[in-house]
């Protein structure tokens, strides 16, 4: 690297450890600041990391040695905290989703263009091998024409996952449930796959906890601007906590991604239309077994989150955009308001 990277952590929720562990994992960056409301878990993170902590958001902003700002706080507060962090000229990276509005995302966009400083949105999927891969061969035309494609995450979150933060489960805070919450990386990757979403028919639910105002079922059938059909299903109900799977089917090719690994990649044979090549036998993710995250969302590999962040350094010394930038970040989270406006309404939606 051409110089050491500063980043500031701020909020110190259930992946503030993950993005600790993976900045310093990275050579040339550091944390040296956390910021968090509650002074005893901004201590603690701090301490661990070997950095100062902060419960003034404001004057840790005010640090020179900081460039990057890493945002996991509540959804409900992640545009406000970017564009201040943007106008006092720190490169962002913010936890999915980028924000529970259209609005204020586009306002966090905007901001940080006008700043010029860099945007990027956690989707840490896009760098597992499987989808790199996945992605290359549908980019390249070995897919052919996208036909299908179905998105279910059925993982399992006990009534006490709510009831331990009072922001979770609520619509001013959350922006939604399992779809906004949990399902939303597989959905990134189904459209970074499938292509652009034309509309979306919905239904969603709240049948297995108490005291919530989110969904906890969801089901939604999807029409793509190419053609392409599709299903998402998600729910937090799936006891003790099922897969997240991902089916992408082309004219002329097949992936299955099940837990961030590739289960199943077929391309036909272009020299014996009976034949399919089968090539899943291709490393995948970085070797890390996802299954626990469908019930613990602190059990994450988070060797993608690191690949992100590299990402992000590499496009501040290059000036050019983060493989996952603002525009990028608002994808999924276009379709996600838009299933639940289609829920509200009973009507299809227009994306």
């Amino acid at each position: 690297m051409k110089k050491k990277f500063g980043f500031a952590i701020v909020g110190t929720g259930l992946i503030s450890t993950t993005h600790y562990e993976q900045i310093s994992a990275i050579e040339g960056a550091k944390v040296v600041a956390v910021y968090s409301r509650k002074e005893e878990k901004a201590k603690s993170l701090a301490e661990t990391a070997g950095a100062d902590w902060y419960t003034d958001y404001k004057e840790m902003l005010k640090r020179e040695d900081i460039d990057i700002v890493s945002i996991i706080t509540p959804s409900g507060t992640h545009a406000d905290m970017a564009i201040e962090a943007a106008r006092a000229g720190k490169h962002v990276i913010v936890e999915k989703p980028m924000d529970i509005s259209l609005e204020k995302a586009q306002e966090m966009i905007d901001v940080c263009r006008e700043q010029q400083v860099k945007l990027s949105v956690i989707s840490q999927h896009r760098f597992d091998a499987s989808a790199v891969k996945i992605k290359d061969d549908i980019d390249s035309g070995r897919f052919g024409e996208m036909v299908l494609g179905q998105a279910a995450v059925n993982w399992y979150r006990p009534q006490s996952y709510y009831d331990t933060s009072k922001w979770r489960g609520t619509m001013k805070m959350d922006g939604g449930g399992v779809l906004i919450n949990q399902a939303i990386h597989t959905i990134d990757l189904f459209q970074y796959f499938m292509g652009e979403v034309e509309s979306v028919y919905a239904h969603t639910a709240i049948l297995a906890h108490e005291g919530i105002e989110v969904e906890d079922v969801a089901v939604a059938t999807v029409k793509f601007i190419n053609g392409g059909l599709g299903t998402i299903v998600g729910t937090t109900a799936a006891y003790p906590g099922l897969s997240a799977r991902l089916e992408i089917i082309g004219t002329t090719g097949t992936a299955v991604i099940e837990n961030d690994q590739l289960l199943k990649h077929y391309l036909r044979n272009p020299n014996n239309e009976s034949e399919a090549i089968n090539i899943a036998g291709i490393e995948n993710h970085n070797g890390g077994d996802l299954d626990h995250a469908s019930v613990d969302p602190a059990a994450l590999d988070g060797a993608s989150h690191r690949l992100q962040f590299i990402d992000m350094i590499n496009a501040i010394q290059d000036d050019r955009e983060p493989l996952v930038n603002g525009e990028e970040g608002l994808k999924p989270l276009k379709i996600i308001l838009a299933i639940y406006q289609s829920a509200r309404t009973g009507q299809s939606v227009q994306i």
